[in-house]
């Protein structure tokens, strides 16, 4: 019995094209269960190919809503090239509105290039990276700051040796009309979805669309103009398929670099955070970052937390009640283009 994955895309097919990718994994109530993955491919000619995927993480809702919607509108007559569609692509850990797989406790986004013959993680990110990322052009991975972060609505890119595709992963990221875009510097052997682009030679753009494990009218905005910005400049649309409000005008591109521990303070022990700063605020190294609160110990003073290095706040902890390993607060460094390319 085949216990890879399975589908049904044909690749070279013109049209719409909508089902599922399966992955057996046998469990106890179902000796023979398949996870069930949804996908749309809509193809109309040559022209550029573009992936768009959410739900790498189950509970990053702004990604998934806004695919699940391109998904229902998208057909062939409105496109020119390929779109291909996976609104929900960690399902398992969607439905249960987590993090991580439930059935195997995968993070995806860690565990890349995977393996054709492991876990029902590791078979989805072995599928990805060696068979569905090469066929395309263009990879857009939708994240946000989940349940536990608050983060920075902004967009990202790997950084990469090839300055060809560095300076075209750029533009693309400056079309999506983002305030704030940030380059990290996770080596090319990441196990990320942005290293995977990387080894299959396409260009990978991503971005964290909100957080909270909530969507607002703000972050869903962002995230439907960002998808539409891309699908512009790429050519595959004339007009937008999922904004209300296009604006003509882009904001400028703060470029931000992302790249040390040490750019973020974390808990040594547990306790309660208080942030002192909020989301796109500038603060040097020294800077109050927060209060560390012990409520197990009220009688204690609480604990000020200060940077050890500047730079511009992306995320905060929301979850007040935090462990000893937990981030609670993060910065990236200020840049401009020419210290990247």
């Amino acid at each position: 019995m085949h216990t890879g994955l399975v589908h049904a895309i044909d690749f070279e097919a013109e049209g719409r094209q909508e089902g599922f990718l399966s992955i057996p994994h046998s469990v106890d109530r179902s000796p023979y269960y398949q996870i069930k993955i949804p996908y749309v491919r809509v193809r109309n000619g040559d022209g550029a190919k573009l992936l768009l995927v959410a739900g790498n993480h189950g509970d990053e809702y702004e990604g998934e809503l806004q695919l699940g919607r391109l998904m229902r509108r998208i057909q062939p007559g409105k496109i020119r090239g390929t779109v291909t569609i996976l609104p929900t692509l960690n399902v398992p850990a969607v439905m249960a509105a987590r993090r991580c797989s439930p059935l195997d406790g995968g993070n995806l986004n860690r565990a890349f290039p995977g393996s054709p013959s492991g876990t029902p993680t590791a078979r989805l990110s072995h599928f990805l990276e060696h068979d569905l990322f090469p066929r395309h052009d263009v990879v857009l991975d939708l994240h946000s700051g989940g349940t536990s972060m608050a983060h920075l609505p902004s967009t990202l890119i790997e950084r990469r040796d090839d300055q060809e595709c560095l300076e075209r992963s750029i533009q693309l990221l400056s079309a999506m009309g983002s305030s704030h875009a940030f380059i990290a510097d996770n080596g090319m052997q990441a196990p990320t979805s942005m290293g995977a682009a990387g080894r299959a030679g396409v260009i990978g753009l991503s971005g964290e669309f909100g957080g909270g494990g909530a969507v607002t009218p703000r972050t869903m905005a962002f995230t439907a103009n960002a998808i539409d910005r891309l699908m512009l400049k790429l050519g595959i649309i004339d007009e937008p398929m999922l904004s209300r409000h296009l604006e003509a005008t882009l904001p400028s591109l703060q470029l931000l670099f992302l790249s040390r521990h040490s750019q973020a303070i974390y808990a040594t022990r547990r306790g309660w955070f208080e942030p002192a700063v909020s989301l796109g605020e500038s603060v040097d190294a020294g800077d109050l970052a927060g209060w560390y609160h012990d409520l197990e110990r009220i009688d204690l003073p609480e604990e000020e937390l200060r940077f050890t290095e500047g730079g511009v706040v992306i995320s905060h902890r929301l979850h007040c009640d935090s462990q000893s390993g937990d981030c609670l607060i993060q910065v990236a460094d200020p840049i401009d283009r020419s210290q990247i390319c």
